[in-house]
């Protein structure tokens, strides 16, 4: 009985102490390795940690016949899209009926005074022709200073009332720095997934083909509204139009700007300025200064920017000056958005930095196919 108790104490004892023993005996610092074992190294610290900062790109596309009516009866194997030349999986695919989060921009500068009665009548075409039934809107008034008139609603009687009552400012037109309040508020919008289409972000300008006094350069706004897949439409005002609509003033002064009008006028019209006189716009290469001013963000964009910003983002412009009223036009840009196919997809074997372009192309040469070019990828900040 004694020798059992014993032989138990000392079982126990040495239990005990073996663990202790254990880690008496361990060398310190890491074992070395087996002989013949390969040794895994580190990553680079240039690839130890990948940032990918677009998840998705949104691409609207629009296809019309050789008489210019919209085409939509295309599927998502009609279409072929590359990014950077490498052709891409489209993840997402619709026609027309992905809600839309719209920012409406109007000009409320003194220089409109005459157009606004025919602004203030919109309201009601921004509900239903533009926003749709499941969209929502937001309302921004600029002209010296940039004033949110609206956050995003979908009720349709509160942004009607808005535009109605829309008020004139002075005379200043801070457009780039209106378009990027805009930009803004749309990039906080549901955003899209791979498995889950989100909202199509749109921004909607009413406004004059000028700047005055914005600190935004053009370049920078389409950047970010690219990165944040927003398409720019715009409809372009007159102030040559506003002048003739305004009434007599008995000093026959000129009251045009100097430079205003660079060429004779069309024989039969009057003058015309020069962002809205189609011997100047027909013969720019648009979609080569989208691309321009986006590499080239902080440097000033001549021509017509409403036009370039537009183009860069897959967006239509349509100018007022002659025989289409603010209406009609506004008319044809909502048209236009719930006839359009939504391409999305996420960039693969594509680098992180720099311009990527992007090309849509169908099989079919009778269909002709509008859609964004790119967007720019800027390096990382060290």
């Amino acid at each position: 009985m004694f020798r059992a108790i014993q032989h138990g104490l000392t079982a126990a004892l040495v239990a005990t102490l073996w663990p202790s023993a254990l880690f008496a005996q361990a060398p310190e610092g890491p074992l070395p390795p087996t002989p013949g074992t390969t040794i895994q190294q580190p990553p680079p610290a240039a690839q130890a940690k990948i940032i990918s900062r677009v998840t998705l790109v949104n691409t609207p596309v629009t296809v019309r016949n050789s008489k210019g009516e919209m085409v939509t009866s295309l599927g998502a194997g009609d279409f072929h899209l590359t990014d950077q030349g490498i052709p891409q999986n489209i993840t997402h695919f619709d026609v027309g009926g992905d809600p839309v989060s719209l920012v409406v921009l109007y000009e409320t500068s003194s220089n409109i005074e005459p157009l606004l009665p025919e602004l203030r009548k919109t309201g009601i075409l921004i509900t239903d022709t533009v926003m749709g039934p499941t969209g929502e809107a937001a309302i921004i008034g600029f002209n010296d200073s940039v004033d949110h008139l609206l956050e995003f609603t979908s009720n349709a009687d509160k942004i009607q009332d808005v535009v109605t009552h829309l008020k004139l400012g002075t005379s200043g037109v801070k457009l780039y720095d209106a378009m990027a309040a805009g930009v803004e508020m749309l990039s906080d919008r549901p955003e899209a997934t791979p498995h889950k289409p989100g909202r199509r972000r749109v921004l909607l300008v009413i406004s004059e083909a000028t700047d005055q006094g914005s600190e935004s350069q053009l370049g920078e706004v389409l950047r970010q509204a690219q990165l944040a897949n927003v398409t720019i439409y715009s409809v372009g005002l007159s102030s040559t139009r506003a002048m003739l609509q305004a009434k007599p003033q008995q000093s026959a002064t000129t009251i045009a700007p100097p430079g205003t009008y660079p060429l004779p006028p069309i024989p039969g019209e009057p003058p015309i300025p020069v962002e809205e006189d189609p011997r100047v716009t027909n013969t720019i290469d648009l979609m080569a200064l989208a691309k321009w001013a986006v590499i080239h963000a902080k440097d000033k964009v001549t021509g017509n920017p409403l036009e370039v910003a537009d183009t860069a983002t897959g967006g239509m412009h349509v100018a007022t000056f002659k025989n289409r009223s603010i209406e009609r036009a506004i008319d044809e840009i909502g048209e236009e958005l719930h006839a359009q196919y939504t391409l999305s997809y996420t960039p693969t074997g594509t680098s992180n930095t720099g311009y990527h372009e992007i090309k849509v192309s169908l099989d079919r040469s009778n269909l002709k196919v509008r859609a964004r070019p790119g967007y720019y990828l800027a390096p990382p900040e060290s």
